[in-house]
C-alpha cells in the first residue's frame, strides 16, 4: 500500500513517513487517488521463481524482450517482478486486467498509461534497486521515483566529481566521512528522480541542477540552470523505505500529500 506526507503529516503509530508493504499481491482495491495525492507503492522482488512464470504472460512484448536481454536471472526475475507488479498496480487504478495495460513511450523512453486507447490522468513512475521496487502513482502532475541499493565503496569522491555539480560535490566534501555514504545516496537518489519526473532523460545535464545533500529542506531543489523556474514549480523530497536503501520522489506542483 502507499506511503502518506507532502507537508509533513502524521501516520498511524507518531511516524512521519512510513511505507505499507504492497508484497506480491496486490489488494482488491486501491485508495482514492485526488487531485492532491501521491501514492507510493513499495515492491518486494523477492518472489518465487513460480510467481515469475505465471507473470511473464502479463508483460507485453516490448517488455518480455527486455526481460530477456538479462544475462542474471536474478536481474531478469526483479525486471518481471517489478513490471507485472507495475501492472497490477495500475489496473487497479484504471478498471482493467493488468495485461490490458498499455503504455505510450515519449522520444525519451519515459512511459505513459495508455488504457482502450486514451491517456487517462494519472502519472506514474518505476524504480527498483536489488530486491526493493519503488511505484509512483499520481493524479494531473508529473512524478518521478528512485531507490538505490546503498553501496558504501561507491560513494567516492572521484564518483561524486563525475556525476554531482561542483556546488553537490563541495556539499559532500564538507560533511564528515561518517556522514558521506548516506549523503551521496541521497544526492544520487534526488537528481535521478527528478531527472525521471521531467521525462528528458539525459538530455537534462547532471550539473544543470542543484540538490541539498542535507534531509532538513522542505523541497531539495536548490537551483536550475536548465530552467530557473524548476524550483518552484518541482518538489523532491527523501522517501524512508528500509535499512540499506535510499530513495526520492519528484513531484511536480503544489501542495500534494504521500498517501499511506
Amino acid at each position: 500500500m502507499p506511503l502518506r506526507n507532502g507537508t509533513v503529516k502524521k501516520t498511524r503509530g507518531g511516524r512521519n513517513i512510513s511505507l505499507q508493504e504492497s508484497g506480491w499481491e496486490i489488494p482488491a482495491s486501491v485508495p482514492d487517488l485526488a487531485a492532491g495525492d501521491v501514492h507510493i507503492w513499495r515492491i518486494r522482488l523477492d518472489v518465487p521463481q513460480s510467481s515469475v512464470q505465471s507473470s511473464i504472460s502479463l508483460l507485453d512484448q516490448d517488455e518480455q524482450a527486455r526481460a530477456k536481454r538479462f544475462r542474471r536471472a536474478a536481474d531478469r526475475r526483479r525486471f518481471i517482478a517489478a513490471h507485472a507488479t507495475l501492472r497490477r498496480i495500475l489496473g487497479r487504478y484504471v478498471g482493467c486486467k493488468p495485461e490490458e495495460v498499455g503504455f505510450l513511450v515519449n522520444g525519451f523512453g519515459k512511459p505513459a498509461l495508455l488504457t482502450n486507447g486514451q491517456s487517462p490522468d494519472i502519472h506514474f513512475n518505476l524504480a527498483h534497486s536489488g530486491e526493493l521496487g519503488l511505484c509512483c502513482i499520481a493524479s494531473g502532475r508529473e512524478v518521478g521515483v528512485d531507490v538505490e541499493f546503498i553501496k558504501p565503496d561507491f560513494a567516492a569522491l572521484d564518483v561524486a566529481r563525475k556525476f554531482f555539480s561542483p556546488i553537490e560535490v563541495e556539499q559532500f566534501m564538507s560533511l564528515p566521512a561518517k556522514m558521506r555514504t548516506a549523503a551521496f545516496f541521497r544526492c544520487w537518489t534526488f537528481k535521478e528522480a527528478f531527472i525521471k519526473a521531467k521525462g528528458r532523460g539525459l538530455s537534462i545535464s547532471l550539473d544543470s541542477f542543484d540538490v541539498s545533500l542535507t534531509p532538513r529542506r522542505a523541497s531539495a531543489l536548490l537551483s536550475s540552470r536548465d530552467d530557473p523556474n524548476d524550483v518552484g514549480r518541482w518538489h523532491i523530497r527523501p522517501v524512508e523505505v528500509q535499512q540499506g536503501y535510499a530513495a526520492a520522489v519528484a513531484v511536480e506542483g503544489y501542495p500534494w500529500t504521500l498517501i499511506s
